[in-house]
């Protein structure tokens, strides 16, 4: 059986194939040491690599080795102070006299590592494995902006940049073969005459005959050598065409309650939960949008710097950003063109009288507009009205809505796990 291993993306010195392989037999310590990094890391380091190390006892290899048999006496030259059955006695001051530069272990026992890197790519991978977008679909992309460069088969005419070298000495060596069959053919001929003529004995030899067979054959080769290697009817070139591409597109709702009793530290893990979002959905689709929406007793549409940084008091009305969404969508994201996700951060304060207009707002009219709505309240102390009117809207919309609450920094990963865990077919 053959194998074919395509090496032209291997950077050198490098194996594609060996580093997945590598990848997956230790995926398990990789995604512990991404984890680790996604809650020690600020929001711009997300994007980049990571440092990943195992124990050295993780990467032994299991070996098969001959083992010791029978009896056998062994004599070490030079030893002029032990016998078999001697005791040695033990080292005076115990052992930690040693002079070594690594620190000392407190079990007893040292533990060496092996050290890697991940790129970025590789790093985001294991970041969102294991999830997925609920109910993605293609939408119509009225607009078709996006075109790549596809194969359109071979050509005689091209640049030399886009010559197909297999397909050209193809073409050449069936025009040679075809060009000189007949000389090679005459040439066989001839040279089986001549090895006939030279293999009779001396008496029925004809010199003359011999002579002429050999000016034959050179001038056929030289016949033959004429013909060109390689001519420029035989040359192909790769074809290309631009090819409107259908692409995917999403638009991304950001909306977060700015009233008084949100503070910065709430922001700020607003802010990381809505970063892991939009890689995600950046993931998937080839074109993301955000709107950013901010609301305390009315809803805004701001741009990003305004949306975490401005500060803002007084009370909280959740519904005036439902409803500012719900026309954002009508106004400018067709639902036949657009897969809409929206992410909402508060504190689970509100007025008690909006949560009801809140939970009517989401069923009759966002909901069923959106592909997911997914709820994250960032407060250590008892839920609220707005949590209570929620789990009626999750327990009607499962597979659209979903609610989790995040108490610190460190909750904010596993949240969005839980959120946007793959769920079983």
């Amino acid at each position: 059986m053959s194998f074919i291993i395509d090496r032209r993306l291997n950077g050198k010195n490098k194996s594609a194939v060996n580093r997945q392989r590598f990848l997956h037999r230790y995926r398990g310590h990789i995604k512990k040491a991404v984890t680790d990094a996604v809650n020690r890391r600020s929001i711009t380091d997300l994007e980049h690599g990571e440092k990943i190390n195992i124990p050295a006892k993780d990467i032994n290899e299991p070996i098969f080795q001959q083992g010791k048999g029978g009896r056998r006496e062994i004599v070490n030259p030079g030893n002029k102070e032990f016998q078999q059955g001697d005791r040695i006695r033990r080292p005076q001051g115990g052992g930690g006299g040693g002079s070594g530069d690594g620190q000392a272990s407190n079990s007893g026992e040292g533990d060496d590592e092996f050290s890697f890197s991940i790129t970025k790519d590789e790093f985001l991978e294991f970041m969102f494995d294991g999830l997925e977008l609920p109910n993605l679909e293609r939408k119509m992309f009225k607009d078709m902006e996006s075109a790549k460069l596809v194969r359109a088969g071979i050509i005689k005419d091209g640049t030399p940049a886009k010559i197909n070298i297999v397909r050209s000495m193809k073409n050449a060596h069936g025009r040679r073969r075809a060009m000189t069959g007949k000389s090679r053919r005459r040439l066989r001929e001839l040279e089986a005459l001549l090895l006939e003529e030279q293999t009779k004995d001396e008496l029925l030899r004809n010199p003359l005959r011999i002579q002429e067979l050999e000016l034959e054959i050179a001038q056929l080769k030289q016949k033959i050598d004429r013909v060109p290697f390689l001519d420029t009817y035989d040359l192909r070139y790769n074809h290309f065409r631009l090819e409107p591409q259908p692409s995917n597109q999403a638009v991304m709702f950001c909306l977060m309650d700015v009233s008084g009793s949100m503070t910065q530290a709430h922001k700020d893990m607003a802010k990381r939960f809505f970063i892991l979002l939009y890689l995600f959905l950046e993931r998937n689709y080839q074109r993301i949008e955000v709107v950013f929406i901010r609301h305390h007793t009315s809803a805004k549409e701001v741009d990003e710097e305004e949306f975490f940084y401005s500060r803002e008091t007084g009370g909280t009305i959740v519904s005036s950003a439902l409803k500012l969404t719900q026309e954002v969508i009508s106004k400018r994201f067709p639902l036949n063109e657009w897969n809409i996700y929206v992410a909402q951060a508060s504190d689970g304060d509100n007025w008690d009288d909006d949560s009801t207009n809140c939970s009517k707002l989401l069923m009759n009219e966002l909901i069923p507009m959106v592909q997911y709505f997914a709820y994250v309240e960032i407060t250590p102390h008892a839920h609220q009205a707005l949590w209570e009117e929620y789990v009626g809207v999750r327990q009607r919309y499962p597979d659209r809505f979903a609610m989790e609450q995040i108490v610190s920094e460190a909750d904010i990963y596993p949240v969005f796990r839980e959120l946007f865990k793959r769920k079983e077919s």
